[in-house]
C-alpha cells in the first residue's frame, strides 16, 4: 500500500512540475542588455527629483532641527 502512496505522490510532483513549466514557457522574455539600457534611462531621469542624490532643501525639510542643541 506504501508504494501506491509513493508512485501517486511522484505523479503529484511531477504534474506540478509540468504545469510549472507550461507557466513558464508562456513567460516573454526579454535580454539583459535591454533591460538595463531601460533601467539605467530610467535612473538618469528620475536623479533630478531624487532626494537622495539631490539633497532636501533646507526650507522644506521636516526633520531639520528647530533650534540649535544647547548641551553641546
Amino acid at each position: 500500500m506504501s508504494s501506491k502512496v509513493t508512485i501517486s505522490g511522484d505523479i503529484g510532483q511531477a504534474c506540478q512540475a509540468v504545469e510549472q513549466l507550461r507557466i513558464k514557457v508562456g513567460i516573454d522574455r526579454v535580454k539583459v542588455s535591454k533591460v538595463a539600457a531601460d533601467l539605467l534611462q530610467f535612473c538618469t531621469e528620475q536623479a533630478k527629483s531624487n532626494p537622495f542624490l539631490v539633497g532636501i532643501p533646507a526650507a522644506t525639510n521636516p526633520f531639520k532641527e528647530k533650534k540649535p542643541c544647547a548641551i553641546l
